[in-house]
């Protein structure tokens, strides 16, 4: 009986290895490692959907720009910015597939570039007006060849807005206490709080955007509003909305435009 289960497992084995499967599984789990994705089994499952969708089959068809736009935003979603080395690999792959070809001297089409930029800061808190401002600094002509470096830039800028409007918001939650109107002095007092530690830094890596943020701490935020409440009268109140407007345009007043 050992002799025969052990037939049948060698059997089943050499079927999988002869079909391909094991190393399929392999180039996938590769792929997991390579990417650090936030949700491993959906990015599996993506993963697994686009294989079939790229065999010859399914590829007679040199895929147009929606589907590039689409597969290159799939790609820099994967990781998060501060797995860098994940991040620049998933940023190539998206570069790459926007190239048509990995034509990376060359560069990626400045409007699809552009249109990628516009479709990351459509997913999160920013407010439109910060999104576009943003926009406005890191895009490039529609006709122009972005290099690498540039399409990386961008694409980081975009995503470190996302997270700092995230934290914006999760700042004014702490502000109103729950009750969906915050003291108009206290948001103030924090925003300049933040202008400071934000202008105490320099800012060519996106990323210090954030760590400049969090050095305003629980002792900086304390003395903020107790400060803003030391008269102890009821003052007017500041919506969500403005404060994360006021918020994010600290952000991207700090972003060094493309140039």
């Amino acid at each position: 009986p050992a002799g025969a289960a052990s037939g049948e497992l060698g059997s089943e084995a050499e079927f999988l290895l002869q079909a391909g499967v094991t190393a399929m599984v392999r180039e996938a789990l590769l792929k997991v490692l390579e990417a650090r994705p936030e949700e491993p089994v959906s990015f599996l499952a993506d993963y697994f959907e686009r294989l079939v969708l790229g065999s010859p089959e399914a590829t007679a068809e040199v895929p147009g720009q929606p589907q590039r736009l689409a597969r290159a935003l799939w790609y820099v979603r994967l990781a998060h910015h501060s797995h860098r080395t994940a991040f620049d690999s998933n940023a190539g792959a998206a570069y790459e597939v926007l190239g048509a070809g990995g034509r990376r001297r060359a560069g990626v089409d400045g409007r699809l570039y552009s249109e990628l930029l516009r479709r990351i800061c459509q997913h999160g808190a920013a407010p439109a007006e910060a999104a576009a401002a943003l926009l406005g600094r890191v895009r490039c002509r529609d006709h122009e060849a972005v290099p690498f470096d540039v399409f990386r830039y961008g694409v980081l800028t975009c995503f470190v807005l996302l997270e700092f409007a995230a934290k914006a918001d999760a700042l004014y939650g702490v502000l109103d206490g729950g009750s969906g109107a915050a003291d108009s002095r206290v948001c103030q007092a924090v925003l300049q709080a933040l202008e400071d530690a934000l202008g105490v830094s320099h800012f060519n890596i996106p990323g210090r955007y954030l760590e400049a943020g969090s050095k305003l701490g629980p002792d900086g935020l304390a003395l903020a509003m107790d400060q803003a409440l030391q008269e102890r009268k009821i003052g007017p109140s500041m919506s969500r909305e403005e404060f994360l407007s006021k918020a994010t345009a600290l952000f991207v007043a700090k972003v060094k435009p493309v140039e």
